[in-house]
């Protein structure tokens, strides 16, 4: 891996027991003209999608709320997180991906998709890249039980969007997809009126 500016010299694995912690040492040429010797971590876990279920008529989404060591670790006192589906690609095309989390997660079996980006979430540290995602349901939309698979317990939340927005604003949903999945949505509907 090298560009004009980058030339790795060194990759040294540091953890395998989840996902990959690699230790890279590498030269970069500053806008100085001067090289430099850095290192970094990066901590690779797969690239992922997440979606943001909306009925449009009912003017509700669907959310889950699960788990998460981290948050609880940094200072979440029940370590339960509010947010939109999501999950790894494990190989598949994000389309596809996106639509089996949505599945095991919240029960919902979307057929369409609108992809409407992409991002880095942790760039620092994380080589993660999520798919974003919106599709529509109804309550004629089919659906199975969710709630997760395997270890996982997840609950669903259909909430008027109204109610989620009013949640970023006091501190109820903190998940960074969530939010601009959320805020997304909220300019579409502004740009529409």
């Amino acid at each position: 891996m090298t560009s004009e500016r980058v030339q790795i010299t060194e990759e040294k694995l540091l953890s395998d027991n989840w996902y990959i912690l690699k230790r890279f040492t590498f030269n970069y040429l500053g806008k100085n003209g001067q090289w430099t010797t850095q290192q970094r971590e990066a901590y690779d876990r797969g690239n992922g999608a997440t979606i943001l279920l909306y009925n449009p008529e009912a003017d509700t989404v669907i959310l889950t709320r699960q788990f998460r060591l981290p948050t609880f670790v940094n200072g979440n006192s029940s370590g339960m997180l509010i947010e939109s589906c999501a999950g790894l690609l494990d190989d598949e095309h994000p389309d596809d991906a996106i639509r089996r989390e949505t599945e095991e997660e919240t029960g919902y079996r979307i057929q369409s998709v609108e992809k409407i980006m992409e991002a880095y979430m942790s760039p620092g540290s994380v080589t993660e890249k999520l798919f974003f995602y919106l599709a529509h349901y109804t309550a004629d939309t089919e659906r199975n039980a969710g709630g997760g698979i395997d270890e996982e317990e997840i609950d669903i939340l259909e909430l008027p969007v109204s109610q989620a927005m009013a949640m970023i604003k006091n501190g109820d949903i903190m998940d960074g997809k969530t939010i601009m999945l959320l805020q997304y949505l909220r300019l579409q509907q502004l740009n529409q009126n």
